[in-house]
Formats: C-alpha cells, sequence, structure tokens
C-alpha cells in the first residue's frame, strides 16, 4: 500500500496545498513519514485524509474558468458503515461546489471495494450539479466495485466511464474528452 502514490505528473500545474479555495490549503506533506493507514497498511504520505477512515484521495486539479477538479481515489469506498459518500459530500466537493466546481472526475482505480447504501447522497449531488449542467464521471473503476456500484443503481446520478489513458493528457485534454462523452449520454 505505501507505494501506491497519487498521481503527479500535474503538481507543477497545480498544488492543492498552495490553492487558496481548496479544502486542503495550507497542508503539510512529509515524503518519508508515514502516518497514515488502510486497514493497518501504512498508505502514501501524500494522500489526504478527508475524514472517512476506509479512503483517502488526492486532489489533482481543479480549474475554476472551466469549473472542473481531478480528484484521485485510494481505499474502500463504504457507504453501508462508514458512509463515505457523505464525508466527500460534506468535506470536499461541497466546499468546491461553493467555489464554482460543477464537473467532478473520480479517478477510482484504487478503489479495492465498494459498499452501498441508499442513493440518497448521489441524487443530491446530481441534483445539486444539474443546475449548472453539471456532472460527476469516475473514471477506471476496478470490475468489482464497478459491478457493485451498478447493482445499487447509482448510474443513474454519476457515470462510469473507462479511459486508461488518463495519465498521458493533460487535465483540460481529459476534461474535454469526459464533458463530450458525458454530454453525449445525456442528449
Amino acid at each position: 500500500m505505501q507505494d501506491i502514490e497519487p498521481f503527479y505528473n500535474w503538481r507543477h500545474m497545480y498544488t492543492p496545498e498552495e490553492d487558496d479555495r481548496s479544502p486542503f490549503y495550507g497542508r503539510e506533506y512529509s515524503e518519508f513519514e508515514y502516518s497514515q493507514t488502510l486497514y493497518n497498511f501504512y498508505i502514501h504520505p501524500q494522500w489526504d485524509d478527508f475524514g472517512s477512515r476506509t479512503l483517502y484521495m488526492k486532489l489533482l486539479f481543479t480549474d475554476y474558468e472551466q469549473q472542473f477538479a481531478v480528484i484521485e481515489l485510494l481505499g474502500e469506498w463504504n457507504d453501508a458503515i462508514e458512509n463515505d459518500i457523505m464525508t466527500l459530500r460534506r468535506e470536499v466537493t461541497d466546499r468546491m461546489f461553493m467555489q464554482g466546481i460543477t464537473h467532478f472526475v473520480l479517478i477510482a482505480e484504487n478503489v479495492l471495494n465498494f459498499h452501498s447504501s441508499d442513493d440518497s447522497y448521489y441524487e443530491e449531488w446530481r441534483e445539486q450539479l444539474e443546475d449548472d449542467s453539471g456532472w460527476v464521471a469516475i473514471i477506471n473503476m476496478p470490475e468489482q466495485s464497478m459491478y457493485d456500484f451498478k447493482i445499487a443503481r447509482l448510474t443513474n446520478y454519476v457515470e462510469l466511464l473507462e479511459m486508461e489513458q488518463w495519465r498521458t493528457m493533460k487535465p483540460e485534454m481529459l476534461f474535454q474528452l469526459i464533458n463530450a462523452d458525458v454530454q453525449h449520454r445525456l442528449d
């Protein structure tokens, strides 16, 4: 687990700890001191704790003009016990929404498990973003987590996409491709 780092190739363009509009403004990170754990396994110190015991994240990029954010996730997404979607919404995405962000790209390739509960927070999120033509897209969720996500019918509120080449793109290009795909699906 400690070897899984958040994607870092966009750090020369954006760092959330230096963005005074970011929920992570002012955070300090250590490259050598491992203190956070996920099921008793230490994780890389660059991951951000946002209040969940089983899910960590990294805000990779935010563009306030185009109104999008790219967030990478690590761990177990557990709505049944931990209510991770509520924590993510209240501590991160609602705060970003107040700063004008209406498009959220969640990179979920390191989401090892997904456990659903009810869909009320997802429905609320969709309704919040719809007024601004916004959306939530989850890319590259592992097959077993995607299966559980679909069984819970959460795809009524969130788009699930595969985009293996996202690391080779600039964030604006990633957003434009996902936005075109989501708009095509919605039409």
